[in-house]
């Protein structure tokens, strides 16, 4: 039985689920911004940090992977409300170990523990789904998807200081009181009127999720494509905090890594909406190639750039568009399958970014050995190789 759908409840429930989703990506800006400045206080040398970065954070999505078809058949079986609770508790687990690490190798661990939270954005989206109308759907998703690269950016931008004054452990121990707090709104705030008639086992659930996205035609080349798309992005992303620190030659390297993230995360506040608008008039998939195309033509140039602030307004209009085919890549996906699978589908919405945070970082930990800006050139080179899947993805859903 799906949620009665209200005309007005939709818009309280999105407003939960973007501050929810802002918070949550707070974390993850703090984490992938000074993780770069953090590493020489674990004991690692300037020479290998870039290539420690990029280990990092290929390795910390991997745990979750595996327990990834689980979380949308537990969903569907019990209610989706505890398992969207379940990861911002993983949030609070993370931020605490990280910030007790005293070696990198725990640091590791606990970065790793994030794989733990994955599937909640694709259980709020289907929620988000059945609640609003079809013809703000699309709006609907851009906002809730762009509170994540918007607080990615604004995290750094607020952090930063605080990262500069009493280091990343403080810093991180804010975070796990906003995430506290998150569980607590979500908690009291969030009814989840969601009843299930399933009574199938667990595993059996849990292998079917995955059955249906090889099954399906349009989703076996969906989802490839949307990682090469979102590895091209998490590659060139993993990198920048780096980049701007050469670039930069001052003390405060947090708060300038900050500052020039968070003009990225301004533009995507923008363009991360107008995306989903663009997409609601004149269709998803031609808004979504639109964007890609700029990508690629735009991620070359920070390579090319000689200066901080030609580097920070070239980052922040490739971050905007790359934050709005992110908002909208979800739509894509929603309407790529059907309501009574939707939720298990959708648990699996962001395997496309965790795939590419894996496998971009991967790819940057070897061509970044001479310089850190040969990631750029490579971002757009998988953003390519991305966009002619997607073109391919495209074509079998027409046909």
């Amino acid at each position: 039985m799906t949620e009665t759908r209200s005309d007005r409840s939709w818009i309280r429930l999105l407003a939960l689920f973007t501050i929810g989703s802002f918070i949550e990506a707070m974390l993850y800006g703090h984490l992938s911004a000074f993780t770069p400045l953090y590493l020489p206080k674990l004991g690692i040398s300037t020479n290998d940090v870039s290539r420690w970065t990029g280990i990092i954070a290929a390795v910390s999505g991997i745990p979750g992977l595996i327990f990834l078809p689980f979380w949308g058949a537990l969903a569907d079986k019990y209610s989706r409300k505890p398992i969207i609770i379940r990861s911002f508790v993983v949030h609070v687990m993370v931020a605490s170990a990280v910030a007790l690490a005293g070696n990198i190798w725990i640091f590791l661990i606990g970065r790793a523990l994030s794989g733990l939270s994955l599937g909640n954005s694709g259980l709020m989206m289907t929620t988000l789904a059945e609640r609003s109308p079809e013809n703000r759907r699309g709006f609907a998703f851009a906002i809730m998807n762009t509170a994540a690269p918007i607080g990615v950016f604004a995290g750094p931008l607020m952090g930063g200081p605080i990262m500069d004054r009493w280091g990343l452990p403080t810093l991180l121990f804010v975070d796990a009181i906003f995430l506290i707090l998150v569980v607590i709104g979500l908690g009291v705030s969030y009814r989840d009127t969601f009843t299930s008639q399933v009574d199938r086992p667990i595993l059996k659930m849990a292998a079917e999720s995955i059955n249906i996205v090889t099954r399906s035609a349009s989703l076996r080349s969906l989802f490839p494509a949307l990682f090469m798309l979102f590895a091209g992005w998490m590659l060139a992303m993993t990198y920048v905090p780096i980049a701007i620190n050469e670039l930069y030659s001052g003390l405060n390297e947090a708060t300038v890594v900050g500052i020039v993230l968070a003009a990225g995360g301004l533009v995507a506040l923008f363009l991360g909406p107008l995306f989903g608008s663009l997409g609601d008039r004149f269709g998803l998939w031609r808004v979504l190639f639109f964007g890609s195309v700029i990508q690629i033509a735009l991620w070359p140039l920070l390579a090319l750039t000689k200066g901080l602030t030609a580097f920070g307004i070239v980052y922040a209009i490739v971050n905007g568009i790359g934050s709005g085919v992110f908002a909208i890549s979800f739509s894509v996906l929603s309407n790529s399958t059907t309501s009574d699978v939707r939720g298990r589908i959708m648990s699996f919405a962001f395997l496309p970014v965790n795939i590419g945070v894996m496998l971009g970082p991967a790819i940057g930990a070897v061509v970044t050995r001479q310089s850190v800006f040969a990631a750029f050139p490579t971002a757009s080179i998988l953003t390519a190789i991305g966009l002619a899947m997607l073109v391919f993805a495209y074509r079998q859903q027409l046909g």
